[in-house]
């Protein structure tokens, strides 16, 4: 990426030479010409939100900017793209969407995020630091910036314009107001499951912002839940990609002596199922995980792993992480142990899972998914 500064050699996370996406784009280089254009003084505390892989604050390392992020792949990125560059560690402050943010914010920088609920969450996290001075501009592709998007800078923090389309991306610059009357935060969000979904029937949900239908139970996870497997799951069940956590709380509830993972790339998802678990009560034993898949879980001491793939990785459609997530399941299966996934009816799993597992079985399907099962 070629920056005001110099040019960068930036990797996504995992590094994979076969990857043809970049690890940045041209809202990216928008907001940095703007930076250096300008002249926006950086001296003081430069908090950078949603960046997606590292390379705003790659390229602004030197002014020591904290990096806000929902995501374990992009810290993970971004630590390697600063080694990468022969950034000095420490530099760069990394924290989570759970991490209490910095007390005083001069200059931030908002890469805006697909979830318009989690732009919320951060915009009324971060409001209290921000004073009449702070530097605000956003960035983004002119497809993920809405009429909402700008109504929400200006409803949190104050008046907000938009500049001139370049290369298919927008900047947002926003004037903060510290006299605005702020709106309380709706998150985390808790709403109570329907009858007919099996143990989970009527139990309490707890939903951070930015997590995966937040506001009510998604069609696909209800189909799921209504087709988990019966009797004991086994002793070792991982909630593999657990959102807000309802499907490994489902298991728990069936069978509980079952020891259930809960894993997840997301802060704010596995915060929710933590949240999800303890409201509901459950006995037995539970771990919450924040990480790569199944990286790190030992080889062989599964025996029942859930999983839900998704096939977005921010703008992009792919499949490279439901391949990742399904190559990741077998290596920690034990012999015999099962991956039940649900998707819909056109990704073609099966074909994926017959390749790998050598076998995979239509549990249920309805027009729009379907459910598989594949035993190692």
């Amino acid at each position: 990426m070629t920056t005001p500064w110099g040019e960068l050699a930036l990797t996504r996370f995992p590094e994979d030479p076969r990857d043809r996406l970049r690890a940045w784009d041209a809202s990216d280089e928008y907001l940095l010409r703007y930076l250096a254009q300008e002249g926006v003084p950086l001296s003081g505390t430069v908090v950078v939100v949603g960046d997606r892989w590292g390379a705003l604050v790659t390229a602004l390392a030197e002014h020591r900017p904290a990096q806000i992020t929902d995501s374990h792949l992009t810290q993970e990125a971004t630590r390697a793209n600063l080694a990468r560059q022969g950034v000095e560690p420490g530099s760069v402050r990394l924290l989570t969407t759970q991490d209490p943010p910095p007390d005083r914010v001069d200059v931030l920088l908002v890469r805006v995020p697909k979830s318009l609920a989690l732009l919320e969450d951060q915009l009324l996290r971060l409001a209290p630091a921000v004073h009449a001075g702070t530097v605000v501009v956003g960035t983004g592709m002119v497809k993920e910036i809405h009429t909402s998007t700008l109504r929400l800078f200006e409803r949190i923090l104050g008046p907000t314009r938009t500049s001139l389309a370049e290369k298919k991306a927008r900047l947002i610059f926003c004037t903060p107001d510290p006299a605005l009357e702020r709106p309380a935060s709706p998150w985390p969000y808790v709403y109570t499951l329907p009858d007919g979904i099996g143990p989970a029937s009527g139990r309490t949900v707890v939903n951070h912002a930015g997590v995966f239908c937040a506001d009510r139970l998604d069609i696909g996870t209800r189909f799921f839940l209504e087709h988990l497997p019966s009797g004991g799951a086994g002793p070792r069940v991982v909630d593999l990609g657990c959102g807000n956590g309802v499907v490994g709380t489902a298991v728990a509830l069936a069978d509980p002596a079952a020891e259930v993972l809960f894993v997840d790339e997301s802060f704010q998802a596995v915060a929710s199922a933590e949240a999800t678990y303890k409201a509901n009560g459950v006995p037995g034993h539970a771990e919450f995980r924040v990480g790569d898949g199944l990286a790190g879980v030992p080889s062989g001491s599964v025996d029942l792993v859930l999983n839900n793939p998704p096939f977005h990785s921010h703008q992009a459609t792919t499949d490279a992480t439901a391949w990742r997530m399904f190559t990741g399941a077998r290596r920690a299966l034990r012999p015999g142990g099962e991956l039940w996934v649900i998707g819909n009816r056109h990704l073609g799993y099966h074909v994926k899972l017959r390749k790998l597992f050598g076998n995979s079985r239509l549990v249920a399907s309805d027009p729009k998914f379907v459910v598989l099962k594949a035993v190692k």
